[in-house]
């Protein structure tokens, strides 16, 4: 037995390790989560270690020490996983359930001693933690279940199922046993298993990780760091997507390129912090004018782009009127300073024989070419190609 408790500990601690250093030393939420895991990991090691080496240690030291540390590394472990899934981190209730099963071990172990009522005490404070962390990942079922959810709800719902296997065959086998350490099948097989979570809980774990890093760069990747909205990527994508629709039922979808008048004066005059407030600002007020289902993004620099679904060109040129005109409403405060801004928008419905953005985009281009030597702060719509296909 306690070459089985040996192993667990090198198991945890080799999990341990490679979560530690498996990561980038940066200061976000996934990675102070996974830093967290490995330190509980380390310490459960440790508590594996005290049970491994108890014959070298006082009597109780190998119970009461090796229950705390393995208790503090699940309430970490719990902390752990609620952190790196965002969920509310319940600390205190991790706490209490370590606090309170502990104190149960200790007085079993000491006070009134009295092996299986021990094992189902500890039982019932590993329970309260995996039912933590299972609430913890049922939380995020919203945001769709990957393979990473599915195997560490798996590995916590087993978990759950051999400490009800441990119990029953403590309270209802026919050996009684005093200890874990006592030769036995019961415990040859619960210590073999319940090493192997640590494994399996830190695979899951690090790829739990991981997939919530490739969702995080994908968002990134399609979000303008400065004003928040879209980006070209994220535009393209919606595009494609409205055509599709757009083909299946007729329905038809506007692009607004918006422009802003004069802009480069703007970040002359005032310096370019003044002018990303002003661009954020912009954005603020073209978004308010939006229903939810259109989607406003930046191209670059200060020009922006619409995507309207369900809009013709006269309800594009509508949309474009009011966007305008809220944007020339009134001036944008920034730094005690009023800065009138006006835009110009090129307004291009979308064809059904156009494949992708860049075509709309050339038109509603030219249409924002006329408005600006038109005399600015106006509104033209682009005619229908010829050859375009009837809707």
């Amino acid at each position: 037995m306690q070459s089985l408790s040996l192993l667990g500990a090198m198991q945890a601690a080799t999990v341990a390790l490679m979560l530690w250093l498996g990561v980038h030393s940066d200061e976000s939420r996934a990675v102070r989560s996974l830093h967290l895991r490995a330190s509980a990991l380390a310490v459960e090691a440790l508590g594996y270690g005290t049970v491994a080496f108890g014959h070298y240690l006082p009597a109780d030291v190998p119970t009461l020490g090796g229950n705390a540390l393995n208790l503090l590394a699940q309430a970490m472990s719990v902390i752990a996983l609620r952190m790196l899934l965002g969920a509310p981190l319940r600390w205190r209730a991790a706490v209490v359930v370590g606090v309170v099963g502990w104190t149960g071990v200790a007085w079993f172990a000491v006070v009134q001693p009295d092996y299986q009522s021990r094992v189902l005490w500890g039982s019932v404070a590993i329970a309260c933690n995996l039912m933590l962390n299972i609430e913890a990942l049922l939380r995020g079922r919203s945001d769709g279940w990957s393979r990473a959810r599915h195997a560490l709800l798996w590995i916590f719902v087993l978990s759950l199922l051999l400490l009800v296997w441990r119990n029953g065959m403590l309270w209802l086998g026919g050996a009684r046993l005093d200890s874990v350490l006592t030769p036995s099948p019961t415990n040859v097989f619960w210590m073999l298993l319940s090493g192997m979570q640590s494994l399996f809980y830190g695979l899951g774990f690090l790829l739990l990780y991981n997939e919530l890093l490739q969702r995080q760069l994908h968002v990134m990747a399609r979000v303008d760091s400065l004003t928040g909205v879209p980006n070209r990527l994220a535009l393209e994508e919606r595009f494609t997507g409205m055509l599709a629709a757009d083909v299946a039922t007729h329905m038809p979808f506007c692009l607004l390129l918006l422009d802003i008048d004069h802009f480069k004066s703007v970040n002359d005059r005032f310096g370019h912090d003044c002018g990303d407030k002003a661009l954020k600002t912009l954005t603020r007020r073209v978004r308010d004018v939006l229903r939810g289902t259109d989607m406003v993004g930046r191209l670059g620099g200060e020009e922006f782009i619409v995507l309207a679904p369900d809009v013709g060109r006269a309800a594009g040129e509508a949309l474009a009127e009011r966007i305008r005109e809220a944007v020339a409403g009134s001036p944008v405060s920034i730094d005690g300073l009023d800065l009138p801004l006006t835009v110009s928008v090129g307004v291009a419905e979308a064809e059904l024989h156009e494949r992708d953005m860049s075509t709309t985009l050339r038109r509603a281009d030219k249409a924002l070419y006329v408005a600006k030597h038109g005399g600015r702060n106006r509104v033209v719509v682009a005619p229908a190609p010829a050859g375009g296909v009837a809707r």
